[in-house]
């Protein structure tokens, strides 16, 4: 197996690889406005230097968000610069990001994701404050034993069971109960064997690592069952990219351990929730520009990003929790980062500064997302609301711990994905400089997920009949 990802210059390197390699197929992923892959795979019998360029055909009536399109065929075309091998299939396979593109005019489909974060990496270009942007994310993830979902017309409920889980102190094993496994709230880092899924996170980040991710640590979550991988920052659309390849490994490697991962931000009562914390920087010529003399040895150009990120967060939770379930996670008295403000030190802003020993390493933190967030919209969104900050020179105002004495303590984030797509819908001028994100694609994505919230809100919940069946 490939310990690198594998890039060309051109379709003929590409063809000449895969026959010196007897590679058999080539899997060809792309994303949908949800974030979720798919994928088609072809003989590479059926490959020639034209099919490659000429792209493969699609059925975009039968992909979310894109099923009300005029477009009844779509062309998928592979990134030939970003190629790895397929760990999980069983004959020799090459797996490819593709972008879509529009049959008719062969240009870059207005609701590709994928296309969002190429052009978002242009416009930081364009706009003279700097030629690199890097985004590190932070995802953690759930891994259950057992998962069952009910939602019938008289049965609504879901059972989630996992052996870490305090629940199961008491339960009978055939190979007896050994007692160790962490309280609510109290798994963050611990050794084994209470942390008893430290091989399983190996082997995720293992595989991570052959499919050309850069890679660096796992833990444990705070929660029991609770997972993260710590793998390096790149580029906006690698970040994005890798981000992909981060759960198709997760879900893959867990399932073939007989168990099931997931990124739900809240898939457990009374317990931590799942973020996808997303650190960014920017960068010219060389040279970091976050690093300064201002508050935690941040520069001007770092604040008025944070103050960026701050002034449209509402706007940007439509891209970075968009989810029903995400505002189960970021609940005030959860204790989540639902304060639209910056600290060095507070786990309830929105954005942190972490500790950084060299100017290189300075960045911020947004700490709001979760891994239910499509990468690609949401590390552009974000880019734009920070670049919205320097351009405008939106300043913060002070920081969290600065002001935790005042009387009018900072806004909050967004309580329900409804209120996040109401306030994307009102702010997202921002967004559409130099066509990086267009109105159709907003328009598509909040009509998708309101969707989702009709379909969540239309069902009688457990609770409700909890709390009113006796009325």
């Amino acid at each position: 197996m490939s310990k690198y990802k594998l890039s060309f210059k051109n379709t003929a390197a590409l063809l000449k690889y895969i026959e010196e390699q007897g590679v058999q197929f080539v899997n060809c992923n792309f994303t949908d406005l949800r974030g979720k892959w798919h994928h088609i795979i072809q003989h590479t019998s059926a490959y020639t230097t034209d099919a490659f360029e000429r792209g493969i055909a699609i059925n975009a009536s039968s992909i979310a968000g894109w099923s009300d399109t005029s477009l009844s065929t779509l062309l998928i075309k592979p990134d030939i610069s970003r190629i790895s091998y397929d760990p999980f299939a069983a004959q020799k396979t090459i797996k490819v990001f593709c972008d879509v593109y529009n049959p008719a005019s062969n240009v870059p489909y207005k609701l590709d994701p994928r296309d969002v974060a190429k052009k978002a990496q242009d416009y930081l270009k364009k706009s003279k404050v700097g030629d690199a942007a890097y985004f590190g994310p932070e995802i953690e993830f759930f891994i259950f034993d057992d998962v069952k979902v009910v939602n019938t017309a008289n049965q609504v409920g879901y059972h989630l069971d996992s052996e870490e889980g305090s629940y199961n102190k008491g339960r009978d094993y055939p190979t007896g109960n050994m007692g160790h496994r962490p309280a609510v709230k109290e798994g963050y880092l611990l050794e084994s064997p209470i942390d008893g899924l430290s091989d399983i996170r190996a082997e995720m980040l293992s595989v991570i690592e052959s499919m050309g991710v850069g890679v660096e640590k796992h833990y444990h979550g705070a929660a029991p069952s609770q997972c993260a991988l710590g793998i390096r920052f790149a580029g906006l659309l690698e970040a994005a990219d890798n981000v992909q390849l981060y759960k198709h490994v997760v879900h893959n490697v867990a399932h073939s351990y007989g168990k099931s991962a997931t990124f739900m931000p809240k898939p457990i009562n009374g317990d931590h929730g799942s973020a996808m914390r997303i650190n960014q920087s920017i960068w010219k010529n060389g040279k970091p520009l976050f690093s300064g003399d201002k508050y935690a040895k941040l520069s001007e150009t770092a604040l008025y990003y944070i103050g960026g990120i701050l002034k449209h967060a509402r706007a940007l939770s439509a891209f970075t929790n968009p989810s029903t379930n995400s505002y189960k996670r970021l609940a005030i008295s959860e204790g989540a980062p639902s304060l639209l403000s910056y600290s060095e030190q507070s786990d309830l802003t929105a954005c942190r500064i972490p500790y950084a020993q060299k100017a290189s390493d300075k960045r911020i933190k947004a700490c709001f997302p979760d891994p239910t967030a499509n990468p690609y919209l949401a590390f552009s969104a974000m880019l734009m609301a920070g670049l919205d900050g320097i351009d405008n020179k939106i300043h913060p105002d002070a920081a969290f711990d600065e002001r935790a004495k005042e009387e009018n303590p900072p806004q909050e984030i967004c309580r329900s994905l409804r209120q996040a797509l109401n306030s994307l819908e009102a702010d997202h001028c921002f967004l559409l400089k130099e066509d990086v994100f267009n109105s159709d694609l907003i328009k598509a994505y909040i009509a998708l997920k309101t969707e989702e919230i009709e379909r969540y809100e239309s069902v009688t919940h457990p609770m409700e009949v909890d709390m009113y069946y006796s009325s």
